[in-house]
């Protein structure tokens, strides 16, 4: 019992000041971590950072002095850091190997959090996946489909792949084909088409609509009709133009080459033969 009450004593006149002074810096570590903390979030407040960014990146922040914090009191107590660094690099690189996915889409998240290359209410497509962005998340996106499915896209694979935005701008280009027997003028057609598409509702003036003759085939002309729209109202211009440039080209008698449909006439004669008109 005397060589045991020795030991602790040994170890109390060894340690005991270290120790104390383990405790007095975790005091006043823990009490500064507050202090900062709440000066970090003040801070991130002001920023244009989406909240979710802010919230993540408060947690990043006192998740680190924690670290600093942990390391003095190691180093305090006289632990090598050699071991300290070794164990800590084991670790993060077993968290890392078994997460790595879940990494890749939490930075992705990060990176749509903070560059916005959409944001909610915008119609994207990107890997297979195409709809209005419902909700943006650290490691999912939502987006709804026109058909109103919900798909969830990992953001590791939206930032390491082509997103095309359709509602990034305010105007978009509506582009439609039509195809027109070639026994027509091609002037008169064109005057057709312009009025077709100036006279659809939500047509922007600047810039102006376009009809042109853009290609030939066999015995059809290929006509062009390009008009601008706010991009809001982009689907019910694209339907209205359709309709109406093919109202007026039937209004105005012309003709789509695939609606011909050829007739053919047999008669016989006298002596029983027949033949074609």
């Amino acid at each position: 019992m005397k060589e045991f009450l020795n030991k602790v004593i040994d170890i109390g006149s060894s340690y005991g000041g270290k120790i104390v002074l383990a405790i007095v810096v975790t005091v006043v570590g823990l009490l500064l971590i507050k202090t900062i903390g709440k000066a970090v979030n003040r801070a991130l407040e002001k920023t244009n950072f989406d909240k979710l960014v802010k919230i993540v990146l408060g947690k990043i922040a006192k998740f680190l002095l924690y670290v600093f914090l942990l390391i003095g009191i190691i180093e305090i107590i006289g632990v090598p850091m050699t071991s300290v660094v070794a164990l800590l690099a084991s670790a993060g690189l077993a968290v890392g190997l078994a997460f790595q996915g879940a990494l890749s889409n939490l930075a992705g998240g990060f990176m749509i959090l903070i560059f916005r290359p959409f944001k909610i209410g915008d119609y994207i497509e990107s890997t297979g996946a195409e709809g209005f962005v419902n909700d943006i998340s650290i490691f999912y996106t939502k987006i709804m489909t026109l058909d109103n499915k919900l798909i969830l896209v990992p953001n590791g694979d939206l930032m390491s792949s082509n997103v095309t935005n359709f509602t990034a701008n305010e105007k978009r280009r509506i582009d439609q084909d039509f195809k027109i027997t070639n026994d027509i003028d091609q002037n008169f057609v064109k005057e057709v088409l312009m009025h077709a598409a100036t006279n659809t509702a939500g047509v922007c003036d600047d810039p102006a609509p376009f009809a042109r003759l853009s290609a030939v085939d066999d015995d059809t002309y290929i006509f062009t009709v390009r008009v601008w729209c706010q991009t809001e109202k982009y689907w019910d211009v694209y339907f209205d133009l359709i309709e109406n440039c093919a109202g007026e080209l039937r209004d105005h008698g012309i003709d789509d080459p695939e609606e011909r449909i050829a007739v053919r006439l047999v008669s016989e004669d006298k002596d029983g033969a027949e033949s074609n008109t």
